[in-house]
């Protein structure tokens, strides 16, 4: 299988040996566990590699007896414990543990973040970098692709960037693969970690979600065609987002009398698993929601470059009550980049926009351009 160099090794590796404990989050699947064996792999002898489902090591994480880890750590300079997720007051075990025998460097990855994230940014507060590996991005795909051309894009759009999926080299491996993913692995983690009380109802959400992307979302309409109620739709939102599968991004305004300040829109992290929801066979030039899924893409890919930044801009979209409307618009700071996004037209800046924000800047991207700015 192709082995992708990650934008984040290097990111991971310049903080190690510091004094701190690494924290890898991501979906599963995105390469956490490829990731951590290749940043170990040059120390040889110095360093393991853990898994974390298997019994016989799970039974060395005991709260408050940091010694029960000695076995698996001693006269080691790095130790990864893959899939962190699974063992119970991890972040308190870890940080007893760091506190005690601080030799060793640990990386801990885990495919949850609403359980792992909240287990151990409590307790390690202070003494863990946070990392989160998402699917491939273009850069990272180009890079071992270097011959990649419109229909490896609109392949990447269609079946989405997991590696498994780019490194499939027919489109029965690919389909093969979106859906192993969407059905074996993706709501894994929820469906083990959180009571739900309608599975159906769950996934249903998701279809519509799917149905719905570049649109606002109102949770009104959700919890209505779902026959349930506002809580239980915002609650699965935040598992959904907390898992790694969809993002919410807000109206961005500065003008609340002419522009829409409240209101949300929703995108998947990856574009396959949207159109494994919806339709995952029909091709890109064919499709009637292509619009929606290069925006969708284009989002993502916008998340993937921020995760690689300590200050990520924030990413929204901007709408007036007239109905004018920018896609995308990053928030660094005081810096504000709007980029519009369509499939093949070149679009100029709405007049507002550029009135109430005359220091901004903006950018069209469509199918020819967008290989540069990703």
């Amino acid at each position: 299988m192709k082995i992708f160099k990650r934008d984040l090794e290097q990111k991971i590796s310049s903080v190690l040996f510091k004094g701190k404990m690494v924290v890898i989050l991501g979906p599963r699947q995105s390469g956490k566990t490829t990731l951590s064996k290749k940043i170990i792999a040059s120390y040889g002898a110095d360093a393991e590699y853990y898994d974390c489902q298997l019994a016989d090591i799970r039974a060395h994480f005991v709260l408050g007896e940091p010694d029960k880890l000695l076995p698996l750590v001693r006269d080691k300079r790095l130790v990864v414990f893959d899939e962190a997720q699974t063992i119970q007051d991890i972040g308190s075990i870890l940080k007893i543990y760091h506190d005690t025998y601080s030799e060793a460097q640990i990386i801990a990855t885990g495919s949850s973040s609403f359980d792992l994230s909240n287990k151990i940014k409590e307790p390690m507060t202070g003494r863990a970098y946070e990392f989160t590996l998402l699917p491939l991005s273009l850069h990272e795909i180009i890079s071992v692709y270097p011959d990649f051309n419109e229909a490896d894009l609109n392949n990447a759009m269609q079946f989405g960037s997991y590696p498994a999926i780019v490194a499939a080299e027919t489109m029965e491996e690919k389909m093969f693969s979106i859906k192993n993913i969407t059905t074996n692995y993706l709501y894994k983690d929820i469906f083990m970690f959180e009571s739900i009380r309608s599975p159906k109802v769950f996934e249903d959400l998701l279809k519509m979600l799917a149905l719905q992307v570049g649109s606002s979302v109102s949770v009104n309409e959700l919890a209505q065609g779902l026959g349930v109620t506002r809580a239980t739709v915002n609650r699965y939102l935040a598992l959904l987002e907390q898992s790694f599968i969809i993002k919410r991004i807000y109206s961005f305004s500065n003008n609340p009398r002419n522009e829409i300040k409240k209101g949300f829109k929703v995108f998947f992290l990856d574009t396959g698993v949207r159109n494994a929801l919806v339709d995952i066979a029909s091709p890109m030039a064919e499709r009637k929601d292509r619009g929606a899924i290069f925006e969708n893409f284009f989002v993502s890919e916008r998340m993937k470059k921020g995760s690689l930044e300590i200050f990520p801009p924030e990413i929204m979209f901007w709408r007036t009550r007239a109905g004018q409307e920018i896609d995308v618009i990053e928030k660094s700071g005081p810096n504000i980049s709007a980029f519009e996004c369509k499939w093949k037209d070149v679009v100029l800046a709405p007049k507002q926009f550029l009135k109430a924000y005359p220091n901004a800047t903006f950018t069209p991207v469509n199918i020819d351009t967008i290989l540069s700015y990703v």
